[in-house]
């Protein structure tokens, strides 16, 4: 069975814009030419938290990265580094870290090397990101994914190998940024203290993929925030020569980059409110028994989703990819919706949500705002690709069903919905259905309003809906369209997941593509975009 990190193989990428910048060291450094370390205490009798390799947390170390990192540089770096990670995380490393550098032509050839085709799981994972207008269909998911996750990649930590890789374009000089050593190292320290890898491999949803993330990037983000706090001002920090961007790429999908920041966004809040309940013991706990769903970590509670039932009445030979996700089905979540909101506000100007709300943040741990009207109250959801014919060239289609806490609730998602479509052009056609004629989300759509559920059937014309999913005129299974689909929600109480069932030899939705590196200037583009946006409204 494949797993969630099965693309290429399991890693954990580190964003190095998410703390604050980290400053050289104003106080005293070494005037010798040799770069020696400048030791304040003597060594530990034994090993202890705050020490490491013969550095402690305090130490002031003479590194000049200006004209690339020696292997005694290096050494001193990765040993203090982990002596601060300790210090702020509380928690012994076993033993040491590898590190290695790596070209960027070698990381690349590598990821191209270990990709493993799966026609199944590419036709099923490309209608889960059409679902949400973020990827069209003139483009494929997992390329997509890999392009937007990989284009300035600075290092990862690989649970298979344990060691942390570092990805340069000298890597005849390398240097390395002090957020990305301390990110990396965290993660290093999690798989140690614990079992990283079963922990990243173990969901089979987006959502919950996500939320996992939470606790674990939003670990290494709270780490990573605490140490650049105290460069410059208790700690002497390594400065890091600024380079501007190599080469020419096209931009990345800002929708998939919203979306793979969540955890780092949302998850150093998280980890802050666990460290409030119960200190690291309830971070640990954390680890071991992770959120559910993203809308736990942006909301910062324990609702668990409410369970969904679902009864495939698909005819005319239209079928669901049974080996891929839960039963064939994704849960996007409420992150990926607010994702899908702001995105389409920003490339097609739909009438959703202000774009500038995801700068408006309410804690400074917090990088963006994924909460709003259409997306809170998020019950539950489940994405059902379908296809006729061929799997990897046949036709293709969805069913999304959605469940939401109110009435009111449903009533939100269901009218911002409308208004992406609206954006599209989308025409009537009667009976809550509607057609996009052209573009990359040309298709049918028909909306289902029953209480707190929506449910969204696609199909590429609207003949082909009723084949997907039939409605009860259509001689469909009786009593309404959605009667029989899910065990159903008073709006109010929250009950346990539903039990879904069946394995996965795919993956969920590809967020584990290794790739996702330092963007700063996509973080920067993503602020600058939201602001311009606002200012064309205002205008």
């Amino acid at each position: 069975m494949r797993k969630r990190a099965s693309v290429v193989f399991a890693v954990l990428m580190v964003l190095a814009a998410v703390a604050p910048a980290v400053a050289a060291s104003d106080g005293p450094a070494a005037v010798d030419g040799d770069r020696d370390v400048v030791q304040q205490r003597a060594d530990p009798d034994s090993d202890t938290i705050g020490w490491e390799g013969g550095y402690w947390h305090d130490d002031e170390i003479d590194v000049d990265q200006s004209d690339g990192l020696s292997d005694e540089e290096l050494d001193a770096y990765i040993s203090r580094a982990m002596a601060r990670v300790e210090y702020v995380r509380q928690a012994e490393f076993e033993s040491d870290v590898p590190v290695e550098i790596l070209s960027r032509e070698e990381f690349q050839s590598q990821r191209n090397q270990n990709v493993t085709p799966n026609a199944s799981y590419d036709a099923w994972n490309d209608q889960v990101w059409e679902a949400l207008f973020i990827i069209g269909e003139d483009r494929e998911a997992n390329e997509a994914l890999r392009s937007a996750s990989g284009q300035t990649t600075a290092g990862f930590y690989a649970p298979g190998d344990d060691r942390i890789r570092i990805i340069t374009d000298s890597p005849n000089s390398p240097t390395i940024d002090n957020a990305t050593l301390v990110h990396e190292l965290t993660h290093a320290l999690q798989d140690q203290q614990g079992d990283l890898g079963e922990q990243i491999t173990r969901t089979e949803t987006q959502d919950a993929g996500l939320a996992t993330d939470g606790v674990v990037e939003g670990e290494a983000n709270y780490v990573e925030t605490r140490y650049t706090q105290r460069c410059g001002v208790e700690w002497q920090c390594v400065e890091t020569p600024s380079d501007g961007p190599s080469g020419t790429q096209e931009p990345p999908n800002l929708g998939i980059l919203l979306t793979l920041l969540q955890p780092y966004s949302d998850g150093p809040v998280y980890i802050d409110w666990l460290r409030q309940q119960g200190g690291w013991a309830a971070v640990n706990d954390a680890f071991e028994n992770p959120p559910e769903s993203t809308e736990q970590v942006i909301h910062l509670t324990d609702e668990e989703p409410v369970p969904i039932e679902y009864e495939n009445r698909a005819r005319n030979g239209w079928q669901t990819f049974p080996d891929q996700g839960e039963s064939g089905s994704d849960t996007v979540g409420e992150a990926s919706m607010y994702v899908m909101f702001w995105y389409q506000a920003r490339t097609a100007g739909a009438q959703t949500i202000n774009p500038r709300t995801v700068v408006q943040t309410t804690s400074p741990l917090d990088m963006y705002n994924y909460d709003a009207a259409p997306s809170a109250g998020w019950g539950n959801d489940r994405v059902f690709p379908y296809y006729k014919g061929s799997v990897s060239d046949g036709q293709y289609g969805y069913v999304w069903v959605t469940e939401w806490d109110t009435e009111r609730d449903a009533a939100q998602f269901h009218n911002a919905y409308r208004a992406i479509l609206d954006a599209h052009d989308a025409r009537s056609q009667g009976d809550n259905t509607y057609v996009i004629p052209s573009g990359e989300y040309a298709d049918a759509f028909r909306i289902d309003r029953q209480g707190t559920r929506v449910t969204i059937v696609n199909a590429p014309t609207a003949e082909q809906l009723s084949g997907i999913r039939p409605q009860a005129t259509d001689g469909g299974t009786s009593g309404g369209d959605e009667s029989d689909d899910a065990s159903g929600s008073d709006g109010e109480s929250r009950g346990t997941t539903a039990a879904a069932g069946g394995e996965s030899d795919g993956g969920s939705t590809g967020l584990e593509a290794p790739g996702f590196g330092p963007l700063t200037a996509a973080l920067a583009l993503i602020a600058a975009i939201a602001a311009v946006a606002v200012a064309r409204r205002l205008d």
